[in-house]
């Protein structure tokens, strides 16, 4: 009987071993399936970084540029305001004069061409000055 019993148990022990060997080829296959997936991990994180690197060298370039822009922008508007303060001023100048002027022309009455109006000159814009010339002959 111990014979028998032996046998039993060495046969039940090989057949635990051969229940432990083929778990070992199937947590093999499925340890070697991480081990890939591992890998692509690994370079789905390397592409992210070279994203990331390219990302904040485009940022650091795009602030330079905005900076660059402002100031541009900012001699611009200051050319711009002190155009604008010249034109006030010529403007506001330019109306003085012209109420000057529309006070001495309502002041002074339009003196009549006395000359005779058969001339020629007496038509034209500067027809008093051509008769000033004609009466000082």
């Amino acid at each position: 009987m111990t014979f028998t019993l032996t046998l039993a148990v060495e046969i039940a022990l090989s057949l635990l071993l051969v229940a432990t060997l083929i778990y070992c080829a199937l947590l093999e296959r499925r340890l070697s399936a991480v081990r890939k997936g591992q890998e692509g991990l690994n370079a789905m994180i390397a592409e992210l970084n070279a994203s990331l690197a390219t990302a904040g060298a485009g940022l650091r370039a795009l602030e330079q540029a905005a900076g660059t822009v402002g100031e541009t922008l900012d001699r611009k508007l200051a050319i711009a305001r002190s155009t604008i303060d010249e034109l006030s001023l010529i403007t506001t100048s330019g109306e003085r004069i012209a109420q000057r002027m529309e006070r001495s022309v309502e002041a002074k009455p339009i003196p009549r061409n006395t000359v005779n109006p058969n001339l020629p000159s007496a038509n034209l814009p500067s027809g008093s000055i051509m008769d000033r010339l004609r009466v000082a002959k």
